[in-house]
């Protein structure tokens, strides 16, 4: 397994810039095509009676200006890879799934930037619900991603069993894959039991796996797992998303929300 076509979404804004450059690294990686779109629109609906024809020219105008900047952010990036390039008037993460359908992963940002409006953006929870993709989310900064070591964040669910195929490209190459899950006093002997089974499975297939389980408390799962990557020097996260219903995840917490509000390294996130 491997990626041959690698999808970003390019923006305006100058500090998208970052996620570019990762796509871009990751592209050459994989000898892979990068393929950039270009997504930006402005909704009218129930407003559309009250806006004048000038200023929906100044809109369009403005849209317009978004994407020539984008692609020229993009063609930057991607001048050294195999690349091609999209632009639409659409909103971002519709454009985007739709687009997925020849793309093997997507790289997304994780919160949103500074300075850049909502029908601009490409939400990363949106894409990894609508595309069928895996998504591998940049941390603000950006930079490239080695994967080395790799933490995977097991939770016995379909979820969770489609990231870690989905992830099979990085585990494969990596030095070190912990398969991590953090659990209740009385779920450790099958946690244990799990994460040994899902290490086994990968070193089957070539991949350098360990399981690990640890005891802690629901609301702690994010900074534990935080905390493995940290000690093994991993820059690389791999999680199943919304194990529970999206809009239970976030109004009481849950992992895929504490991975996407603040990144601190890559998430290759699938559902």
């Amino acid at each position: 397994m491997t990626f041959k076509t690698i999808l970003v979404h390019a923006e305006a804004n100058p500090a998208a810039a970052a996620r570019l450059e990762t796509a871009a690294v990751l592209a050459r990686r994989f000898d892979a095509t990068l393929m950039g779109l270009g997504a930006e629109t402005i909704e009218w609906a129930g407003i559309g009676d009250l806006i004048s024809g000038e200023l929906a020219t100044t809109v369009a105008d403005r849209v317009q200006g978004d994407l020539k900047l984008a692609s020229e952010h993009f063609a930057r990036h991607a001048a050294s890879t195999r690349h091609t390039w999209l632009a639409l008037r659409e909103p971002p993460a519709q454009a985007m799934a739709r687009l997925s359908r020849s793309a093997d992963i997507i790289v997304a940002g994780g919160a949103p930037l500074r300075d850049t409006a909502a029908h601009g953006v490409a939400d990363a929870a949106e894409l990894v619900l609508l595309s069928g993709r895996p998504v591998l989310v940049a941390p603000p900064s950006g930079g490239c991603l080695r994967a080395a070591q790799i933490v995977v964040a097991w939770k016995d669910t379909r979820e969770a069993r489609r990231a870690v195929a989905d992830a099979k490209p990085f585990l494969k190459l990596a030095e070190e894959v912990v398969v991590m899950e953090v659990c209740d006093p009385d779920e450790f002997a099958e946690a244990q039991y799990r994460t040994f089974d899902v290490a086994e499975h990968l070193k089957r297939h070539g991949v350098k796996a360990r399981p690990l389980a640890k005891i802690s408390v629901p609301d702690r799962t994010c900074a534990e797992l935080n905390l493995e990557a940290t000690a093994i020097g991993a820059d690389l996260i791999v999680s199943g998303a919304y194990g529970h219903n999206r809009v239970r995840e976030w109004v009481l917490g849950g992992v895929t929300r504490e991975l996407l509000r603040d990144p601190q390294r890559f998430v290759l996130l699938s559902h």
